[in-house]
């Protein structure tokens, strides 16, 4: 929906005339004009009369300016993310739950987590509005319904030991907002991710996270720059928490679950490069454990058994540095 300038009294496109009775739309319209992923950038008005190289170097430069915005909510994330595994570390879930572009990031985050740190499916789950044919198929309609959010959250059960974090670049969009207050109101501990200040979805998580990106290149598509920051804060949402779960050892990932040919490959080389063994003490140790990498190594830098190694991960709640030192101890 457009107008002209001179549709409006003060003479700003998309402003309702001065005393005219407001349309359907007009107060939505009204609230995107204060977001400032959704602002006109005019110096970019004519940018598809560019060279394709130059305007690939104005994207490039507007996608460097993204680490320093998330930069700046690394307190704010530092905090969600300790927060976050408090709750796991008593078998709770972390639940994404978002629209559109952040819907399916949530849902890609969510689905890495298994082969990556051998979680359960269940364990991280993004839920997106439209459900799962959203994930190929708009269904932009769907992000009007915060019940629908709520309805999803209750499918899964979600409870006082699970995190709900909502995805939204604007900040606004009813079903993340409703998502949160959902989980909120269900003792769980929510967490708000967004791309403009004093965003709606901040305020009703207890953990505000706001990564201001800026206006986009193309005016309100925010599968952009506010896509690029989302996917980074999702990415230290499940890895830093992985790690405090005991995921890895090091910067190795320890709980990798070997499902294909690459990934056992793998499984070898992050035993051979936590352990320095040779290539027949690591097949003999990953026969011992059922190929779980983090007890082979366990079973070679330990020297214990496979059965002695599992029994030591599960008293250490999995952390194989603290299963050590019980194996030398």
């Amino acid at each position: 929906m457009t107008s002209s300038p001179t549709a409006s009294g003060n003479g700003t496109p998309g402003s309702p005339r001065n005393g005219a009775p407001q349309g359907p739309y007009d107060r939505i319209r009204a609230e995107l004009e204060t977001l400032t992923t959704e602002a006109f950038r005019s110096e970019l008005s004519e940018i598809d009369r560019l060279p394709t190289l130059e305007i690939a170097r104005i994207m490039n430069g507007e996608d460097t300016t993204v680490p320093a915005a998330v930069s700046a909510q690394l307190p704010n994330i530092a905090a969600a993310i300790d927060a976050t595994a408090e709750r796991m570390a008593r078998g709770g879930r972390l639940v994404y739950a978002g629209a559109g572009t952040a819907g399916r990031l949530g849902v890609l985050d969510a689905s890495e987590c298994p082969p990556t740190f051998n979680t359960s499916p269940s364990q991280v789950v993004g839920v997106i509005a439209g459900g799962p044919e959203a994930l190929v198929r708009a269904a932009e309609g769907a992000e009007d319904r915060g019940d629908l959010a709520a309805a999803d959250l209750d499918g899964l059960g979600v409870g006082p030991d699970d995190v709900v974090v909502g995805v939204s670049a604007s900040g606004r969009t009813p079903y993340a907002v409703g998502a949160v207050e959902h989980a909120r109101r269900l003792g769980a501990l929510t967490v708000g991710l967004s791309c403009n200040a004093n965003s709606p979805l901040a305020a009703a998580a207890e953990h505000g996270i706001e990564v201001v990106t800026g206006p986009e290149l193309l005016t309100g598509s925010t599968r952009l720059k506010a896509g690029t920051a989302q996917k980074l804060v999702l990415n230290m949402i499940s890895t830093i928490t992985m790690i405090r779960l005991g995921k890895t050892y090091g910067n190795l990932m320890v709980d990798v679950r070997a499902s294909n040919e690459k990934l056992r490959a793998r499984s070898r080389r992050i035993v051979s490069l936590a352990t320095g063994a040779g290539d027949e003490r690591i097949e003999s140790a990953l026969a011992d454990t059922d190929g779980e990498v983090k007890n082979a190594i366990l079973t070679i830098l330990g020297e214990v058994d496979g059965p002695t190694a599992a029994r030591l991960l599960r008293e250490s709640g999995g952390h194989l540095r603290a299963a050590l030192e019980a194996a030398r101890s």
